[in-house]
């Protein structure tokens, strides 16, 4: 028993003296993406805050698993932190029969932000608008492809919702990143995509993509002539997040912490203007409002892969 309070204040102790040395915040993808970026702001800013080191490591590889799969290992300290989309926390424990790391038992500490999704296509393709291009994909069945940055990737798995919700069947060609994909959608070698809206902008603006639609439930602030794909796929959304987690059991004082700071640092006008740079919406949130967050997106998301019958072995 003396032992148990002996390990019960130990942890309170470590949790009050939180943070005193460097913190390494691990980011599932390489350097330069959204989700690179985003962490590096925070990081930035807490490391003012706090007078310390916090670093951001990339360790991309095996669908953002392998990122997930070092913070799983780590000290329950909050010394090192997963920066994580979707996938390795709502969409890998429902595709694969194997994981090296359990999803649920990550302790969430923040929903970082939100970024809106488009349906961009190649100008090639015969639609100006989303009526269009749907009544083309039910007149051709399996003639539109669609890239993904690889199978079982959110982007893919919306346009799995898309092609479901609207009865039509196109081709999915799968990538090793989003990179690749951009460049043969803009080369003309596939479709359409589903992508960031703050990925593709640029893109739209030069006239080398055709935006047709957005995914999310409204229309977009920089885009209101836009149509939704709701508007015509009623029930269909989807847009992407990122959010902080840490290692299972990482004590709940030391996630607290971490939680405020980081919802302090997303509340500054010069972060936030970064952010709207980027098109991402920041958000901030108690672990518990993360934690349910987090809940609800597996269900949604178990639900569609389901429906799909898709699975990765």
């Amino acid at each position: 028993m003396a032992a148990i309070w002996m390990n019960g204040a130990m942890v309170r102790a470590a949790a009050e003296d939180f943070p005193h040395r460097t913190i390494k915040i691990v980011v599932p993808v390489p350097p330069g993406p959204l989700l690179d970026v985003v962490p590096r702001i925070i990081a930035e800013k807490l490391s003012a805050k706090w007078s310390i080191a916090v670093i951001v490591e990339n360790r991309p590889g095996a669908a953002q698993n392998l990122g997930a799969e070092a913070v799983a290992r780590s000290d329950p300290d909050g010394y090192t932190l997963l920066a994580s989309p979707p996938g390795p926390l709502v969409v890998s424990g429902h595709l694969r029969s194997k994981l090296s790391f359990d999803p649920d038992a990550f302790v969430p500490v923040s929903l970082m932000v939100k970024l809106p999704t488009v349906l961009v296509v190649n100008p090639k393709v015969p639609a100006s608008n989303l009526g269009e291009l749907l009544a083309y994909a039910k007149a051709n069945p399996g003639k539109l492809t669609f890239g993904s940055p690889g199978t079982g990737s959110t982007p893919h798995l919306a346009t799995e919702q898309l092609m479901q919700a609207a009865g039509i069947r196109m081709v999915h060609v799968p990538y090793q990143g989003m990179a690749p994909a951009m460049n043969d959608l803009i080369g003309g070698h596939i479709d359409m995509m589903i992508d960031l809206y703050g990925n593709v902008a640029g893109n739209i603006k030069e006239g080398k993509l055709k935006l047709l639609a957005v995914t999310t439930p409204a229309r977009l602030r920089q885009e209101p002539t836009v149509p939704t794909i709701s508007e015509s796929v009623p029930g269909f959304a989807h847009e992407e997040w990122f959010a902080m987690v840490a290692p299972p059991k990482t004590p709940d004082a030391t996630t607290a912490k971490l939680s405020a700071a980081i919802a302090e640092v997303l509340a500054r006008p010069d972060v936030a203007g970064r952010l709207a740079d980027l098109s991402a919406e920041p958000v901030g949130g108690t672990p518990d409002e993360t934690s349910a967050f987090i809940k609800a997106e597996s269900v949604r998301w178990k639900r569609l892969i389901d429906a799909t019958g898709l699975r990765i072995d």
